[in-house]
Order: structure tokens, then C-alpha cells, then sequence
């Protein structure tokens, strides 16, 4: 059954890593190379099955092959899973047992932090294998991508409100953010120096009262979020939000934030186009993160970084005319601008091969 699941996938390669002695089980799926190798994080999950956990990163590695094609990286779609539990299983031998495996594929992934994993596991990962973004500045790299992936999706807001009100001028209208981790509370952060009103939601009381506190936001309930006479719904957590029971209840305009996934399905992303509302897809607006670690392996710049992060709202733009142009839904139109992007690069056939990742300004120290 897993040959017929990677046709209907389109992956080139799924790799299964076991290391007993360190407690290693882990999956790394390949998606597609045809714009450069495979870049996507490895997250650590204490998955039901392993047929949960293949199917997984499955998905989430296609997903980055349509999030790194749209962003125009010169890099392809990749993703792994480690099945343990990120709270007691962590250790040394681990991580440096899959950066073993992710070295013996000389270049083909390279890996990056997902949920589960942090910025130290990736050091003893950095051990083993060159093949590793979101390293330490001490090693060169880029760190934290929180404040990228935040401004990113400030750069999709603006060319959304363009589209569906004739403006940039983020602080006239209102938002309903949902999720205040790292990167939503960057972004209530972001919408609240433009003088936005914003109101906040999430599971940590302590983060909402910090919302509310230092940038003057104003508190719901979690299920209240989906009432609030917003303009803007910007889910920032989990995905799937945007479903049956809460579309009819979204009283925005456009529907815009960093979670990943946040329509339920495809059925859902139909409604919201017939309701009138602007969908904003998901992985154009939170390219952030992933281009600001994709800057390590030409030598990392923070400057460089954030004029990339501002190619998001160009890519919006594009999306929204695909949409118009084709009539069909946003998201529709974005996995087509990354399909087209990928079958035009595809019949370069460059004669000479790819050259290997280069890693410049990395200091290698343990």
C-alpha cells in the first residue's frame, strides 16, 4: 500500500531511519527536488501509529514542496518525523543518530526545527550533518524564525487588504487573532504599531494578559473568537479552524494569519470564496520562517532576510490574480502559481547537475 499512497503523493523518496541503541525511529520524506534539494523542519510527535506517522509527514512534505515553490526558493519540498514524545524522549544519542541518517543522503534534505524540536536539539543534529538550518548565530545561522514568519505574514495582511478594500492602512480595520505563541504574538505586536484594534484568544491566560497589557488588545473567550466583528479572522495557532461549524459564525472580510492548514478542507475553501470572503493561502503568508533559514545556505544576512520577507506580498498579489484571472478559490490558485513554477524549472534539464548546498559563513565548533 505505501507505493500506491507515494504515487498518489507524487513523493521521490521516503526513507525510514532506526536507530535501536539511541531510540531512533524516525521517517524523512523527499517530495520533490526539481528546484534544488529538499528543505522542510522534523518534527517530534509520540504518533498513535506509524501509519499516522507516515501519513504525516506525507502530507507535510508536499506541503512544503507548494510553500517553497510559491515563496521562489530555489529549493524543493522535504519533511521529517521522529515518533517519540518530545517531553521524556529527547536526548543526545538521538538527534545525532538522525543527523547521521540525514547526512547519508549527502545533501538531498536538509532539515530544520518543527514542533517538538528546538534550537539545542538542533545543535547535536549540527554535529553529524552540515545539512541543518535554523542553527545558532553562534554558528552562523539564522536562529529564532518566529519574527520573520510574523512579519511575512504582516506583508500577505497588507496585500490582502489591498485586494479587498483598495488599502494598505493596517490600523483602520480590526482583527480576531487567534493563537498567541511565538509568531502571533509578533504579529499583535506588529498590528499594534500600526494602531489596529485587535482582539486576542488563546489557550495560555498568561499570554492573552500579556496581549492585553503591553499592546492594548482586548481578550475572548476561545470559541468567542469566531463572533467578533472583526475584519480580519488571523488564526495563529492550530489548524483547521476555518470548518462547518465556524464559517457561518466569521463575521471578516479576509481571512489572513500564520497558522498552517486553516481551512478545514477543500470543500471549506469553496464556501469562503462563494461567502465573498478573501482567503489569503496559508503557506504563502507564513513563508517567513522558511525563507529566512533558506538565506543560511548562501551565507546568512538579516537584512537580505527581511527584503525577501517582503516578496510575500508580491506573491499575494499574483495569487489573487490567478484566482481572478481563472476563476477559481485562492488556494486553488496558489497550488497552481507553485505547479506552474515547478513544471517550468522542470524543463530547464540543466546539463550540468546541481551544486551541493554551500553553507557559507557556517563555523562548524562544538
Amino acid at each position: 500500500m505505501i507505493f500506491e499512497t507515494l504515487d498518489t503523493f507524487g513523493h521521490e523518496q521516503v526513507v525510514f531511519c532506526h536507530n535501536k541503541d539511541a531510540g531512533l525511529k524516525a521517517i524523512i520524506a523527499i517530495h520533490n527536488t526539481v528546484l534544488g534539494p529538499a528543505l522542510g523542519g522534523t518534527r517530534m510527535w509520540p504518533y498513535k501509529t506509524e501509519a499516522d506517522a507516515l501519513n504525516d509527514v506525507l502530507r507535510l512534505s508536499r506541503g512544503m514542496t507548494y510553500k517553497n515553490a510559491v515563496a521562489g526558493l530555489n529549493i524543493g519540498g522535504g519533511k521529517a518525523v521522529i515518533i517519540a514524545d518530545p517531553a521524556v524522549d529527547k536526548s543526545e544519542a538521538l538527534f545525532r543518530a538522525f543527523g547521521q541518517f540525514v547526512e547519508s543522503l549527502g545533501g538531498r534534505y536538509i532539515t530544520a526545527e518543527d514542533v517538538g524540536v528546538d534550537v539545542n536539539d538542533m545543535e547535536f543534529v549540527y554535529r553529524e550533518t552540515e545539512y541543518v538550518t535554523g542553527v545558532h548565530q553562534v554558528h552562523g545561522g539564522s536562529g529564532d524564525p518566529s519574527p520573520f514568519t510574523a512579519y511575512g505574514t504582516l506583508q500577505g495582511l497588507m496585500a490582502s487588504l489591498n485586494k479587498r478594500f483598495g488599502d494598505e492602512e493596517v490600523g483602520k480595520y480590526s482583527y480576531a487573532v487567534q493563537g498567541l505563541g511565538h509568531v502571533g504574538m509578533e504579529y499583535v505586536k506588529l498590528l499594534k504599531e500600526r494602531g489596529a484594534k485587535i482582539f486576542v484568544t488563546d489557550i495560555n491566560k498568561g499570554l492573552v494578559d500579556k496581549a492585553v497589557s503591553e499592546y492594548g488588545a482586548e481578550a475572548v473567550g476561545l470559541d468567542e473568537i469566531y463572533d467578533v466583528p472583526a475584519d480580519v479572522y488571523s488564526p495563529c495557532a492550530l489548524g483547521g479552524t476555518v470548518n462547518e461549524q465556524t464559517l457561518p459564525r466569521l463575521k471578516a472580510k479576509i481571512i489572513c494569519g500564520a497558522a498552517n492548514n486553516q481551512l478545514a478542507n477543500n470543500a471549506i475553501g469553496d464556501e469562503v470564496a462563494k461567502r465573498g470572503i478573501l482567503y489569503a493561502p496559508d503557506y504563502a503568508v507564513n513563508a517567513g520562517g522558511v525563507m529566512n533559514v533558506s538565506l543560511e545556505i548562501d551565507g546568512y544576512n538579516r537584512e537580505r532576510a527581511m527584503r525577501m520577507m517582503r516578496t510575500i506580498y508580491h506573491n499575494l498579489a499574483r495569487i489573487f490574480e490567478i484566482a481572478e484571472r481563472d476563476g477559481i478559490p485562492t488556494y486553488k490558485a496558489a497550488d497552481r502559481l507553485a505547479e506552474e513554477r515547478i513544471t517550468a524549472i522542470g524543463k530547464l534539464k540543466l546539463p550540468l547537475g546541481r551544486a551541493a548546498p554551500r553553507f557559507q559563513g557556517r563555523i562548524r565548533g562544538h
